[in-house]
């Protein structure tokens, strides 16, 4: 089962309804537009125009990292820097191999064919991908029964670009036909600053520097994160101000929707002060905060906590999940006992 948010939450990654017009219209087409990830573009740089030098597709690429990041974005990039058509499906639309070989045989040579989550992609299907990513070409089967014959249809050579926010559940023979390999990282406030600057631009909103910086840090290192607060704060500053977006505004917004000033929401320190107040701090489980919170367990795991375990709230542990001094500081909660001993 997938993660889903079952409410709306303002610094939700996964993409909800209002965002899809906006990503689209706020994506950069290029390279040179991205925004962070210095180390990865300046790599897809050199890797691009080598393909394009030689006439030949790109490597497979996998593009790995929470929701929210710019995987389906640094698709687009791809297939626009190659000069060629990009044609978008998920794991879970492929739902027999027929359907891959509909795919599969509308491609043009150097094409991209982009898999959003293709970590979920059924085992049927990603056995008869592999001889078309390593041999541009599928296997056909003409006929049923004993008069049954197989047969190679060829294909023009592709690159396949595949996103993934469950790296651990692809299988290595998947994994080994991926020649780049992209893990992108959560964003520092001065990127995501840059990105709300553009987007601003693009919106027709004015947002002060100062502004665009308190936002950004509360954004949780996730570009999309930070326009779906752009556009939040701009609602009150022209409901309840004087339209521009300053200092003052943005807080009185950001205050508004809950996000404290290090883009915790009300889930989130919802998490926290169950495993601090109920728990002792932790170890606890994931099947009983899933329980106390009333939240799936893949939302906890793969909406929830990847943030609060990157910026050292949460430790994982082979017990249980448990608090850690950061967030003891930041609920401006006193450790008991055995808690004060075990944050030592």
């Amino acid at each position: 089962m997938s993660s889903e948010e079952k409410t709306f939450r303002t610094v939700g990654s996964l993409s909800q309804d209002d965002d899809v017009k906006y990503d689209v219209a706020l994506r950069p087409r290029t390279l040179g537009e991205y925004v962070g990830q210095n180390r990865h573009r300046e790599n897809l740089k050199v890797f691009v125009e080598a393909a394009r030098k030689r006439g030949e597709p790109l490597d497979h690429v996998l593009l790995c990292g929470p929701p929210g990041l710019g995987k389906t974005t640094l698709a687009y990039i791809l297939a626009n820097e190659l000069g060629v058509e990009i044609h978008a499906t998920s794991g879970p639309a492929i739902e027999h191999k027929g359907a891959l070989a509909a795919l599969l045989t509308k491609l043009q040579a150097r094409d991209v064919l982009f898999i959003d989550e293709i970590h979920r992609l059924s085992p049927v299907v990603e056995e008869n991908l592999y001889p078309a990513l390593e041999e541009f070409e599928i296997d056909i089967i003409a006929g049923e029964g004993p008069h049954a014959s197989t047969y190679k249809l060829p294909l023009r050579p592709f690159t396949l670009v595949g996103a993934t926010t469950r790296t651990g559940l692809l299988t290595s023979p998947l994994l080994s036909r991926f020649g780049v390999t992209i893990r992108l990282d959560f964003y520092p406030a001065e990127d995501l600053s840059t990105i709300i600057a553009r987007s601003a631009g693009i919106l027709g909103i004015q947002v002060d520097p100062e502004a665009g910086l308190e936002i950004a840090r509360r954004s949780r290192g996730t570009p999309r994160v930070a326009n779906r607060l752009l556009r939040r704060v701009r609602d009150f500053a022209e409901v309840l101000r004087h339209g521009r977006v300053d200092l003052e505004a943005a807080r009185m917004a950001l205050e508004r929707l809950e996000v404290d000033d290090l883009g915790l929401d009300h889930m989130d320190r919802q998490l926290l002060e169950a495993i601090i107040d109920k728990f002792d701090g932790g170890p606890v489980g994931l099947e009983t905060l899933a329980a106390v919170l009333s939240e799936s367990r893949e939302t906890i795991e793969d909406v929830v906590e990847p943030y609060m375990l990157q910026e050292g709230f949460l430790q994982r542990t082979p017990r249980g999940r448990t608090a850690t001094r950061r967030a003891y500081e930041h609920l401006k909660r006193e450790p008991r006992g055995g808690q004060q001993r075990s944050l030592l």
